[in-house]
């Protein structure tokens, strides 16, 4: 199964860093938050992912282009004009890096990667700045048992965003403001399956309005409930909280 990370946004909140780079390459513990959240699929056995790029895309792309290379020990010989790779790090991963347009709304970028996902296999979806120790493989396994087109994840954050009201197995509507710390918001790590394209209309397409909303009203959003850690990266103070948390050396997240 392959995982679908949404990593073109702009990051306005976090303009002291975003000026310079794509949100999803803010470093948490010297490493982008991007990489945190790849760690956390991996270590549910996922290996291939899909990289939605826009702002500032060409440095995801020359991370990637130098990752093995920053995570093995290597030996330059100039003189034979060679490099030689000895023990590394680096993750058996499969990246695919999409350029889904720098203006693109998500149910955009969501729509523009579908021919990367091969025939009806379902596939994860998520954003590449926020973190969690979730159960993805559960979540993965309530979607295929649900039998609906798309599966969303429920975390309780601060009360600072908009709602899901939820009945046993599934969405059914969402409510523009949180009312209190009991309130279910959506924590993104989707499981989708690639008929969603239907729902998908260009890339003027804002995934958690229409889409999510008519899935919902079709019966077809089934809902995770993760009750442990999540937390997104959208301010300065986030990126503090979160530096002090691997700083600890006990990250809620780090699963791996």
């Amino acid at each position: 199964m392959k995982v679908v990370l949404l990593a073109g946004g702009l990051g306005t909140r976090l303009a002291e860093e975003t000026d310079v780079k794509p949100k999803p390459m803010v470093e948490i513990g010297g490493m982008p938050i991007l990489w945190h959240v790849m760690k956390i699929y991996e270590a549910h056995g996922f290996r291939e992912f899909i990289i939605c790029l826009g702002y500032r895309g060409y440095m995801i792309k020359e991370f990637f282009q130098n990752y093995y290379m920053h995570r093995s020990n290597v030996t330059f010989d100039f003189a034979e004009n060679r490099v030689t790779y000895h023990e590394s790090e680096a993750e058996p991963w499969r990246v695919t890096l999409v350029d889904t347009g720098e203006a693109t709304q998500v149910g955009g970028r969501i729509q523009r990667i579908l021919p990367f996902v091969e025939g009806d296999e379902a596939f994860c979806l998520t954003y590449g700045d926020g973190v969690g120790d979730v159960d993805v493989s559960a979540a993965v396994a309530l979607h295929k048992s649900g039998g609906r087109l798309a599966t969303i994840t429920a975390v309780r954050p601060p009360g600072r965003f908009g709602s899901l009201v939820l009945d046993d197995a599934r969405v059914s509507r969402f409510r523009e403001k949180a009312e209190g710390q009991t309130d279910w918001i959506n924590g993104g790590f989707f499981v989708l399956s690639p008929e969603i394209g239907r729902y998908l209309k260009g890339d003027d397409t804002v995934w958690e309005r229409e889409p999510l909303e008519k899935l919902a009203l079709d019966g077809q959003l089934g809902v995770f409930r993760h009750e442990g850690f999540w937390h997104p990266l959208d301010t300065l103070r986030d990126r503090r909280h979160l530096e002090e948390l691997w700083a600890s050396g006990i990250p809620p997240w780090k699963i791996w």
